[in-house]
């Protein structure tokens, strides 16, 4: 970064005009401190990011080794790069729990999104609400695989009624960023709401997150 003025250069920059003035590449720069002798650690970072399309989510996906495999990164930097990309995740989902009141498909995205959005693997989590829809806890019920992972509905009632939920929202995501709800989902979305309403434990919404976005069963008429 020699040939930058000193205006251009990521550090000088957040001095003189605050952290929120600088690019993502420029703040990925900043983390990596240096680049190599052809090329400067703005050129490097904006070859990470362009890498996976400019998503911070898709960046965060990529373990110690993988970002290694970029010339100019080695161990130190690929684990300063990481732990600071955790630190985002963490406090997103800190600030996220302070809004616990559910009241549409996009609180419930908010509060569930920083546990499934970045895993490169299915998971089933459930939200379990009080009578006036504020979160009692969020549980994870079961870890698959790429293409799926199994939803034991006892398991999902028994954390419910363990807590004496009034109401439960089941959510997964699709690592695809494929929204789209498969068969095996409608139905177990159909036999999770049957069995709530044996338990008197209504069943708001089923939320399939992936992509930065989610599919909401209640939203389409589903629920």
């Amino acid at each position: 970064m020699r040939d930058w003025s000193t205006h251009d250069l990521p550090r000088e920059k957040l001095l003189q005009n605050g952290k929120s003035t600088l690019s993502d590449v420029e703040l990925l720069a900043i983390l990596i401190g240096s680049g190599s002798r052809n090329e400067s650690a703005v050129e490097l970072s904006r070859r990470i990011l362009a890498s996976v399309n400019n998503e911070l989510h898709r960046l965060s996906r990529l373990d110690i080794a993988e970002l290694m495999n970029f010339n100019g990164i080695g161990e130190a930097k690929a684990i300063c790069i990481s732990a600071a990309l955790e630190l985002a995740h963490r406090k997103r989902a800190s600030a996220i729990s302070e809004r616990k009141t559910v009241s549409s498909s996009r609180d419930a995205f908010n509060l569930i999104a920083g546990s499934l959005l970045e895993l490169d693997h299915e998971e089933f989590w459930v939200l379990l609400l009080n009578r006036a829809n504020r979160l009692i806890e969020m549980k994870n019920i079961s870890k698959g695989g790429v293409s799926g992972t199994v939803a034991d509905a006892k398991l999902i009632f028994k954390s419910a009624l363990s807590k004496l939920s009034s109401s439960i929202i089941i959510c997964h995501n699709h690592p695809s960023g494929n929204l789209k709800p498969s068969k095996a989902d409608i139905q177990l979305t159909k036999k999770i709401v049957e069995g709530g309403k044996n338990l008197d434990i209504a069943v708001l919404d089923h939320l399939i997150i992936g992509n930065n976005s989610y599919f909401s069963f209640a939203d389409e008429g589903m629920i």
